[in-house]
């Protein structure tokens, strides 16, 4: 019996491939709003990053979001964006804490 693939996704952050359910998705929707996706289902263009702040820091800092999503991208965004995963704590408090 063949094995199920697990799709791959590549952290913006340090360029680490790891399967969806180890990385954060990003999502751009139709209207050009970012948000973090929890879920992994909204629509519109995702991006991923790991459960790690680091990775967040260095998506910050190089402006990465803005590659990966074609467009200029707020400084509001990104602190909107580290505010969410402060809040959420995700991948046992690795995320947003300094």
């Amino acid at each position: 019996m063949k094995q199920k693939k697990v799709p791959l996704r590549m952290c913006l952050g340090c360029q680490t491939s790891k399967s969806k359910d180890q990385l954060i998705r990003i999502v751009k929707d139709t209207q050009g709003n970012i948000s973090l996706d929890l879920t992994g289902k909204k629509n519109g263009r995702g991006a991923y990053i790991c459960l790690n702040i680091e990775c967040f820091k260095i998506v910050w800092k190089a402006h990465k979001l803005e590659k990966a999503f074609e467009m200029k991208i707020d400084e509001e965004v990104y602190k909107s964006l580290d505010n969410q995963l402060n809040t959420n704590k995700l991948g046992g408090g690795d995320i947003g804490k300094d």
